[in-house]
């Protein structure tokens, strides 16, 4: 998304919330967080989960599939998963720790409107 689309209502978008929606064939992520919405990429770049289906704790959410967190204000990683010892190194070794796609967002006549893809956050 080079410019901004709308993806959804801001109003009756209840604080502490998020959704799936569809925009442009691509499955998004949005979440109101005391007013300000995030826009994110809806699968886990982990193992596939939806992330409209987890939790979400002030900007961060957690997938429902291994419980790989992500804070949607860049896309960082707060954890990998939830393996514990050898599971997580070799977890790590297979698939490795990557940032979740995020987007910029804001709201336009009670419209959410979605643009481009943020930078990810660096490297730590």
């Amino acid at each position: 998304m080079d410019e901004f689309i709308e993806a959804t209502n801001a109003e009756g978008f209840a604080d502490g919330t998020m959704r799936m929606v569809e925009v442009d064939e691509h499955e998004l992520l949005i979440a109101n967080v005391s007013g300000a919405f995030y826009a994110a990429d809806n699968r886990c770049p982990h193992m596939g989960g939806h992330l409209a289906e987890g939790v979400l704790e002030g900007t961060v959410v957690t997938c429902p599939r291994h419980h790989s967190r992500f804070d949607l204000t860049d896309g960082h990683v707060v954890r990998w998963t939830d393996w514990e010892g050898v599971v997580l190194s070799m977890g790590k070794l297979i698939r490795h720790p990557r940032p979740l796609r995020t987007y910029e967002a804001k709201v336009e006549n009670g419209k959410v409107m979605v643009g481009p893809e943020k930078a990810p956050p660096a490297a730590g």
